[in-house]
């Protein structure tokens, strides 16, 4: 058995590391504008203010995703380009852009998955509270209203939030990105809270005003616990680990059964006490909006065995395991282990919104960009999704994180996660050796993943 018939197979770029021209055709200052600004937030004090250059260079960009054969494209929405100011007035200049985006990837036959928000918060909305603010919720609602009417008649499958694990923890709890803050454990947990009730707020403005059929999801991260061997009771460890609350940001069951189950998880709320968010009639059912896919982002996983205590324990990796550029392990068993656990207890197709790696990539004397080793990543990792489907797993899609080296938020432009180089200087783009090999297994639907086993 190979993948189903309709899976789609596609990449992910985000607005705030593609686009560029942050001061042009109206578009507002975002958080991640302000943040850049601050000495020594960015490697090297980078920022996205030209990036890829996206914006100017959109039709080619589309044009080398048909040379892939993306049959969908997942990129993010930049609301400071849609409402500058985060409240108030649409800027139709900045609507006109995602426009025409969708309509040439409709002409390239590559199905547009749009995403509201990726991270860049107006600061005219950060000004006024953030995600501190309950009231951030209808500011999101007003601005998924704008661009759902603008693109609805088009657009058929929507994203609403990516990674509020990071964006929440990285944030607000860490100041390691924007906005930069550091707040008590009770205040980012409510700013976490309101970031659900906009993505309720979203689904529902995606169903009233979308003009036909349409698939909605959002994209958290998939925090992957692997089994450390076949034992039964290291699986069961590694699922209980899956979905356990700590008092680390990245955890699944404290942002996902809100949103697939209508609750916080009992231990979450053991574990954060008083500081838990309050939550007012209707809250959890608005969060709580149905949805037909469970998208998360996956990298890489921790193995986990039953502890003699009886309790799931952390297993380290051996000296010496596979890392990618950016220090992350190389694990492709999360991709099946992470799927079958997610379907398992919340019973939605699945959709990979992002995985990859990044690689030291140039481009060679000869033309090329060799990234062999994105390759055999890729293909391993995929050959485990193709796993989870044989057994079972309804797993309907794929987005290959990126499409294109980015801004690697405050990792400034060292790290290279695309399969398509950019020299940020000249903005050239370049097909690697991995977008080549992609395309061969688009074109046969998975079957490239096996040549040679």
């Amino acid at each position: 058995m190979a993948f189903a018939k309709d899976f789609v197979w596609g990449a992910a770029t985000a607005s705030y590391q593609i686009e560029g021209a942050v001061a042009e055709d109206g578009r507002g200052e975002s958080v991640w504008d302000t943040y850049c600004k601050r000495p020594g937030a960015i490697w090297e004090n980078q920022s996205g203010e030209v990036a890829c250059d996206h914006y100017h260079h959109w039709k080619e960009d589309v044009a080398l995703m048909r040379k892939i054969g993306l049959k969908a494209y997942r990129f993010s929405i930049a609301w400071p380009r849609v409402v500058p100011d985060g409240v108030g007035a649409v800027n139709p200049r900045g609507l006109a852009f995602y426009d025409r985006l969708v309509d040439e990837l409709l002409a390239a036959g590559i199905e547009p998955w749009p995403t509201l928000f990726h991270w860049d918060m107006p600061q005219g909305a950060f000004d006024r509270g953030g995600w501190l603010n309950r009231e951030s919720a209808d500011w999101f609602a007003d601005y998924a209203t704008a661009v759902v009417d603008a693109l609805g008649d088009r657009v058929r499958s929507w994203f609403t939030l990516n990674e509020p694990q990071c964006f929440i923890g990285f944030g607000h709890r860490d100041s390691l990105q924007a906005p930069g803050l550091k707040l008590s454990r009770s205040e980012w947990l409510r700013a976490g809270h309101h970031a659900l009730l906009a993505h309720g707020r979203a689904v529902q403005v995606i169903r009233s005003r979308a003009k036909g059929p349409c698939r909605v999801s959002w994209a958290p991260v998939g925090w992957s616990k692997m089994p450390a061997t076949a034992n039964r009771d290291d699986i069961d460890a590694a699922r209980e680990a899956t979905f356990a609350v700590t008092d680390e940001m990245i955890n699944n069951a404290w942002w996902m059964d809100p949103v697939y189950l209508g609750r916080y998880p009992q231990d979450g709320l053991r574990l954060y006490g008083a500081d838990a968010p309050k939550v007012l009639p209707g809250d959890m059912d608005l969060i709580a909006q149905p949805l037909d896919l469970q998208a998360f982002n996956t990298y890489n996983g921790q193995l986990i065995r039953r502890g003699a205590d009886g309790r799931p324990e952390l297993v380290p990796h051996p000296t010496g395991y596979p890392m990618n550029f950016f220090h992350g392990s190389i694990t492709p068993p999360c991709l099946y282990w992470t799927a079958k656990f997610m379907y398992e207890r919340y019973r939605l197709p699945v959709v990979i919104s992002e995985n990859g790696m990044s690689n030291a990539d140039w481009v060679g004397l000869d033309g090329r960009v060799p990234d062999g080793p994105r390759i055999d990543m890729l293909r391993r990792y995929l050959l485990e999704l193709e796993r989870a489907a044989d057994e079972g797993v309804p797993v309907a899609g794929y987005f290959l994180w990126s499409l294109m080296d980015n801004f690697e938020w405050s990792h400034g432009y060292k790290q290279r996660f695309g399969i398509i180089h950019v020299d940020f200087v000249t903005g050239r783009r370049t097909l690697k050796d991995s977008a080549l090999w992609y395309r061969d297994v688009i074109a046969t639907h998975g079957g490239k993943l096996h040549e040679g086993l």
